[in-house]
């Protein structure tokens, strides 16, 4: 078996997963970062709904080929992480936690259910109005207009769509039956905000300390992934930064200083829409002073280091990490490919609000020169690929669909092995991980002529 493409620092393999990952050795990859198919027959696509995701031999050979403590970390649905979750742990992998990717722009597919009602019935409806968007919110348009006429005047562009004709817009209507009535307003399904991602682990072997010495994996990239710039507000005896320990600190090995700027990485990740930060707060902190562990009993008499931090306000949702999908990311390395209408991309309607899910490729309404449906943000993808592996450790995606999690990793300055079952989307990943790979390659180049003092040449 040969890899579809390979380079110095990227393998990408065209082939089933559970074949293709049995040729790799033991213990030989650093963390596993992937966005398996969620099993919900998404688009109809026969691989959205294989079983492959709650299949435990796919997993087992993750475990086999992990070192010793490296992190998994998978994508999940909202409806179907569970069954994902159990796979991976009958496989042998350590639950360790649980992370919130939120998102603004999910599109509820909901029945409606007075109108099946009225359906069933025979009944016909009341026409009403016309259902359109504007700044992103459904608005009711109360109107006397037949269901079919002209494009639409300048008196409506106030509702900010004057593209489109009446008739294109949906029709709302009222119950004409009793029941229909009674159930008016009532559905089957919520408007999706969030994808589960849950973040397991290979068992150690003997402590922490002992594996990571050992094998370079088992623990977590805090400072790499702190949010922010703000120094966090916690006792410094607990910080990361560098420091010496005060006299009399008898037992304690932690080191003592000013604690390290960010904040501490949490379990929810967003996608910084307006619908998501309006889900939280605004919040002040003060400026003020923290002394080792509050500063207790055990530090009296102890000149023990006073940490200062500076206050701030804002949107509380600057305290989780923000990852934002961009077209031009989807896109780049693919520009000498035809650019394909939304709907195409997606068999969804052209201009349709569905367009917008994130499983879809959130913000496609202006179509894509990637066809792969379900696109990853590299932002969130290089996130995670530096929260779990190791500087220069190997990442693996069993999943590598077009190479987002590949593209991050060589952003990541990491290795990368992709696998993939479809041979378009094989090329797809080459291209965009090629396209950064370059630059990465340019970039160190130009950055070792210029410590030696040299000029690159055009």
């Amino acid at each position: 078996m040969k890899p579809f493409y390979e380079d110095e620092y990227v393998q990408i393999w065209h082939g089933d997963c559970r074949e293709v990952i049995k040729t790799l050795a033991d213990s030989s990859v650093d963390s596993v970062v992937c966005d398996p198919p969620y099993e919900l027959g998404f688009m109809g696509k026969g691989w959205d709904r294989s079983g492959i995701a709650y299949d435990v031999s796919v997993w087992s050979e993750c475990l086999r080929v992990l070192k010793p403590g490296g992190h998994l970390l998978a994508f999940g649905g909202s409806r179907t992480y569970h069954r994902l979750a159990c796979a991976i742990e009958d496989a042998g992998f350590e639950i360790r936690d649980q992370i919130q990717w939120l998102y603004g722009s999910g599109f509820p597919k909901s029945l409606d259910v007075s109108k099946a009602i009225d359906a069933v019935a025979g009944a016909e409806r009341g026409f009403v109005g016309y259902k359109i968007e504007a700044d992103g919110r459904s608005m009711a348009q109360e109107s006397n207009l037949p269901r079919i006429c002209n494009p639409i005047d300048k008196s409506d562009r106030k509702f900010g769509v004057d593209s489109r004709t009446i008739q294109e817009r949906k029709v709302i209507t009222a119950p004409a039956t009793d029941e229909a009535k009674q159930w008016n307003g009532w559905g089957t399904a919520l408007k999706p905000a969030h994808e589960p991602i849950v973040l397991t682990r290979k068992p150690v072997i003997g402590t922490v300390a002992e594996n990571i010495l050992q094998h370079g994996t088992g623990g977590l990239n805090i400072d790499g992934c702190r949010v922010g710039t703000e120094v966090e507000s916690w006792p410094v005896s607990r910080s990361y930064a560098a420091g010496q320990m005060q006299p009399g600190h008898v037992g304690d090995t932690q080191p003592t200083g000013d604690a390290p700027n960010g904040r501490w990485p949490a379990n929810i990740i967003h996608d910084g829409s307006d619908e998501v930060l309006a889900l939280f707060p605004d919040t002040e902190s003060g400026n003020g002073n923290r002394r080792p562990n509050g500063g207790g009993d055990f530090f009296k008499g102890i000149n023990a280091q006073i940490a200062k931090f500076d206050g701030d306000s804002g949107n509380a949702a600057r305290f989780f990490y923000c990852a934002k999908a961009s077209q031009e990311d989807r896109n780049e390395g693919l520009e000498d490919l035809p650019m394909q209408s939304a709907g195409a991309v997606t068999d969804r309607k052209d201009g349709s609000a569905g367009l917008n899910s994130p499983r879809a490729g959130a913000g496609r309404n202006n179509g894509s020169r990637n066809p792969h449906p379900t696109v990853k943000p590299t932002d969130l993808m290089r996130y995670l690929c530096r929260l779990v592996t190791p500087p220069g450790g190997t990442v693996l995606d069993p999943f590598c669909g077009s190479g987002s999690t590949g593209k991050a990793a060589v952003l990541e300055g990491l290795r990368f092995i992709g696998v993939e079952l479809s041979a378009e989307y094989c090329e797809l990943a080459r291209r965009r991980i090629k396209v950064q790979y370059n630059r990465m390659t340019l970039y160190h180049l130009i950055e070792a002529k210029e410590q030696q003092g040299a000029l690159l040449d055009g």
